[in-house]
């Protein structure tokens, strides 16, 4: 008899072992009878909160699902804006799952990658129809945030709403915002270009800003010189006045010694140079002073 009864308390404890189900924090189960969702009286998919839960062995299944949020991190895609521009929009989503009955059957078994792409294709879709009806302009500094607010309102009430997906987005965020390298090129070049023509029509203002200050300049150097020269010459004429009033006055005073004085000045310049040579009659006039005097 004791044989027999430890192989059927063994099998006693397994099959109670395998009727106890374990739902973690952060997680929610939902019942699965038959591979199917299994739904109360109300028709309504039971959830099984964190804790210890109790099933039919070998008939029910809990399929335990993620509750928290998790992250839609994927790469760049390109937007049309309403200018019929291209943009390289580098954008995230955080989510959580609303209805775990939901989206159980609509991602085939709670597929968390099959999640992933129905959700990113919805998402771009959003962010497609949002940017479309926007400018470069907006986009980047303007109504950015609306452009995100707007993506988020839609995809949880709109028509491409998540909720059939049993999805909830919390935010909708752009990470980057980038223009193609063709586009980028050609912005490039167009921007060189503009910096160009600013920097020919400085350059051009500064010119004429140049001769117009090297004429002024040149003008007051002009005035100047005029000035120094009228003042030199009038300072030149008083002391021309001035001496020829002296040399007056002395030749009016004693004019035999003025014409003495004026010899000697002639004598001086005329034998300034040794080579000079001077042919003249003995008593000349010239040599006037240098005969002895008649009685």
């Amino acid at each position: 008899m004791r044989k027999f009864l430890f192989p059927v308390i063994l099998v006693i404890i397994a099959i109670l072992y395998s009727s106890i189900v374990v739902v973690y924090e952060g997680s929610r189960g939902i019942m699965l009878r038959f591979g199917k969702v299994h739904r109360d009286a109300d028709n309504k998919v039971v959830v099984y909160e964190p804790g210890l839960h109790f099933k039919i062995p070998f008939i029910d299944g809990i399929k335990v699902l993620d509750a928290r949020i998790r992250t839609l991190d994927g790469q760049a895609d390109r937007f049309v804006t309403v200018e019929k521009k291209d943009l390289l929009v580098d954008s995230y989503v955080k989510w959580r799952i609303s209805d775990f009955g939901r989206f159980y059957t609509a991602t085939g078994g709670g597929d968390y990658t099959q999640a992933s792409n129905l959700l990113r294709r919805k998402v771009n879709d959003r962010l497609r129809s949002e940017i479309g009806s926007r400018t470069i302009k907006d986009i980047v500094s303007g109504t950015r945030g609306e452009l995100m607010a707007g993506a988020r309102r839609a995809l949880n009430t709109g028509q491409d709403s998540t909720s059939e997906l049993g999805i909830e987005v919390i935010d909708v965020r752009v990470k980057q915002i980038n223009l193609p390298d063709e586009v980028s090129s050609s912005i490039y070049q167009r921007m060189r270009a503009e910096r160009d023509a600013v920097a020919r029509e400085h350059r051009s203002q500064g010119k004429e800003k140049a001769a117009f200050i090297q004429a002024d300049v040149d003008r007051k150097v002009t005035l100047i010189l005029a000035n120094a020269n009228k003042t030199s010459q009038e300072l030149r004429g008083t002391g021309d006045a001035a001496a020829a009033k002296v040399y007056a006055d002395a030749f009016s005073q004693e004019p035999e010694f003025y014409s003495f004085i004026r010899s000697l000045k002639a004598y001086e310049n005329s034998f300034a140079n040794g080579d000079n040579m001077m042919l003249l009659k003995p008593n000349s006039e010239f040599f006037r002073f240098m005969q002895a005097p008649k009685n």
